[in-house]
């Protein structure tokens, strides 16, 4: 059991750049909180603008069933209001074909960069799921480091 517990969100203007980190054996409520921080960070980006992400799962464990379940729309529904379509979404076809895409605000997001300690599912998302504007890492600082160096696109 992982006792550090890591729900954040924060954005960086100046990179146009959304970071939101996830981290420890998280419960139900853990999640919860943690999807108000990126709600929050995504209310600070300006309308009608362009934003990166870097999605940070490294070392995150959902507690039990609830909390994994809780989790695992989240990424994938938050960024289908500005424009993304997070690349394993594909994977889960019922899913796919449910899914709406909108711009909130007129905000889209041009690039994603995700991150978790599980080598199986980032070799397969990264192998079955990348695409030039969207990779899976291991290591976070690879991951930051890609994503804070790809441009913004319209």
């Amino acid at each position: 059991m992982t006792l550090t517990k890591t729900t954040e969100t924060h954005w960086y203007p100046e990179k146009r750049l959304l970071v939101t980190h996830i981290s420890g054996d998280l419960e139900k409520e853990d999640i919860e909180h943690w999807e108000r921080t990126l709600e929050e960070g995504l209310g600070k980006i300006e309308n009608n603008s362009r934003f990166k992400i870097f999605v940070n799962l490294h070392g995150f464990k959902a507690a039990d069933i609830d909390a994994h379940k809780r989790f695992r729309a989240i990424i994938p529904s938050t960024l289908a209001n500005y424009g993304w379509k997070v690349g394993y979404v594909n994977l889960f076809e019922e899913e796919a074909k449910t899914m709406t895409f909108k711009t909130t605000r007129g905000i889209k997001c041009t690039a994603a960069a995700h991150s978790h300690q599980d080598e199986s599912k980032m070799e397969l998302y990264e192998t079955k799921c990348s695409s030039e504007r969207e990779h899976f890492f291991r290591d976070p600082a690879e991951a930051r480091d890609w994503i804070e160096n790809l441009e913004i696109i319209n």
